[in-house]
């Protein structure tokens, strides 16, 4: 499908070198590959979903006291 290069991946990481600087590739390089990283394991669904049964556990919200109805505001007004 796509035939590319040595010469044409080293070409572009020299552009992206020139555009974006040798402090920024590093940063962008980890940024990828754990966008990649996180990408493949949400399809794969290899991950277990601690995160969920986290959130389920938690108590419920009480709302606060300085949260005003919008009938109470209109008797205020």
């Amino acid at each position: 499908m796509f035939d590319i290069s040595p010469i044409q991946v080293i070409i572009v990481l020299v552009i992206a070198l020139l555009v974006f600087g040798p402090k920024r590739l590093p940063e962008m390089g980890r940024q990828l590959g754990k966008g990649m990283r996180e990408f493949k394991e949400s399809v794969s669904g290899s991950r277990d979903d601690d995160d969920v049964d986290d959130i389920a556990e938690l108590p419920p919200a009480e709302p606060s006291a300085t949260a005003t109805t919008s009938r109470e505001r209109d008797t205020v007004s």
